[in-house]
């Protein structure tokens, strides 16, 4: 697949598969109709349900055994420590491996992590370093198993499709939120954390399952790249060249280090603002999730996603949490945080198909290794500095100072694509909009 030029980045440039016209291109869930993504998606809402099941126990028994917000930055910031760190070479490997076994190997290692954990805490030996330890080790193994699963999904589907498949996955995602916080929150009330952990471990047998029942004979292979001396440069050195994956990647890279620590803000918000309890703090991820499933629908009907969408949405979603971060009253905090899910989702949504749809297939693996670098790696920075902000200075400023970098990002990349495609801002009755530098005709809107 061929890639723009830079102008190709500025606002207007559209990155969507070739038939986005097409009936299938406008469907909703096209993707569901080819039988390996079917297999695929059902393995995934089972093992993403189990993983919102451990993510609300591993936060809220962080949460209990030391009474920090700022350990549970810490536990935040361990599991996407090795992103950071080894995110790139990750993606190398997803380049020179065959990516359905290396899935299967990926899936069953994260299912015993769940597992260990589970019999610490149900035999009651657990200590928070132990969450620690293996919030680290899910880290290690999600290096190698993120690449690989996002670039796979364009073998399953070929690229007419590819858009509308990583919507679909982000809806499946969402739709796992809004099951297992709640179911999460039930089983730590009644039963104790180690039951969420239990099932997650075991939630992962489904994704294994629909990995090895897959046709390989309708996969869309993408070459595997023989192991070669600068494979890693080789990948830097072409998103560099590229500025239609440059700015997209920054832009999630600011929001994703800064703009996403709802598990900061929200155990802090359901303990110390509202003074709640565990399905507190379920009920508020349980609505992020409302409103990222209504996002991802959205986009996935769409088809076809612009990068001033991703700028527009990203601008939105800054201004959403900074209102939040100041509601007086509890049902107005909980009633925002569904737009925030939405804005927030279809960021990541718009950035991630635009940029896959941008890249060559035998470079997939690399650039989306560094994509989900840059947007989960950057974690362990501002789990643990957003954590102190908020334990020093309170929830309310805390997330208010995500917003605030979110919104300021969100603007200063609008600007550069702006510059970067000769555009201007122009403030009319209808909106705000990018208008080329040197005529009268619209290139695009942004509000």
């Amino acid at each position: 697949m061929s890639t723009g030029n830079g102008a190709d980045s500025a606002p207007g440039h559209t990155s969507t598969p070739a038939t986005p016209g097409t009936a299938a291109g406008r469907s909703m869930f096209a993707s569901l109709r080819i039988r390996n993504y079917r297999l695929f998606a059902t393995g995934q809402v089972v093992s993403n349900t189990g993983t919102w099941m451990q993510r609300i126990a591993q936060d809220w028994l962080v949460l209990s055994l030391t009474g920090s917000a700022s350990a549970v930055g810490i536990t935040i910031a361990l599991q996407f420590l090795p992103m950071l760190l080894f995110g790139l070479y990750g993606g190398v490997l997803a380049d020179r491996l065959p990516k359905r076994p290396l899935l299967v190997a990926t899936q069953s290692a994260m299912g015993l992590t769940g597992v260990a954990l589970a019999v610490l805490t149900l035999t009651g030996h657990v200590e928070v370093w132990h969450v620690y330890l293996t919030a680290l080790l899910l880290g290690l193994v999600t290096v190698v198993d993120n690449p690989a699963r996002q670039s796979f999904v364009s073998e399953m589907v070929g690229p007419a499709q590819l858009a509308n498949a990583v919507s679909l996955n982000s809806a499946n995602f969402q739709s796992a939120r809004l099951v297992g916080p709640a179911v999460a929150g039930v089983l730590i009330t009644a039963v104790g954390s180690g039951w969420a952990f239990l099932l997650n471990g075991l939630s992962f047998a489904a994704p294994v399952a629909g990995l090895l029942l897959m046709r390989t004979s309708e996969l869309h292979r993408t070459a595997v790249q023989p192991r070669s001396k600068g494979q890693l440069r080789e990948g830097l050195r072409y998103v560099s060249r590229h500025p239609e994956l440059v700015w997209p990647i920054v832009l999630v890279g600011f929001i994703g280090t800064f703009g996403f620590n709802f598990p900061i803000w929200l155990t802090a918000f359901a303990d110390d603002v509202f003074h709640g309890d565990a399905g507190t703090y379920g009920l508020f991820n349980t609505l992020i999730a409302a409103g990222s499933l209504a996002g991802a629908l959205l986009a996935a009907r769409r088809g076809r996603h612009r990068l001033r969408l991703l700028v527009a949405a990203a601008a939105l979603f800054g201004v959403l949490e900074l209102a939040t971060a100041f509601a007086p009253g509890f049902w107005l905090f909980a009633a925002l945080l569904v737009p925030i899910g939405m804005f927030g989702l279809t960021v990541n949504v718009v950035a991630n198909s635009s940029v896959q749809m941008a890249t060559d297939p035998e470079m997939r693996g690399r650039v989306m290794a560094l994509y989900m670098m840059v947007f989960t790696g950057g974690t362990p920075v501002g789990a643990p500095l957003v954590g102190w902000v908020t334990d020093h200075f309170g929830a309310r400023v805390g997330m208010a100072s995500g917003g605030l970098v979110s919104l300021a990002a969100a603007l200063a990349i609008g600007l550069v694509l702006s510059r970067v495609g000769n555009l201007k801002v122009r403030v009319s009755r209808h909106g705000v909009a990018f208008v080329p530098a040197t005529g009268r005709r619209e290139l695009v809107r942004v509000a």
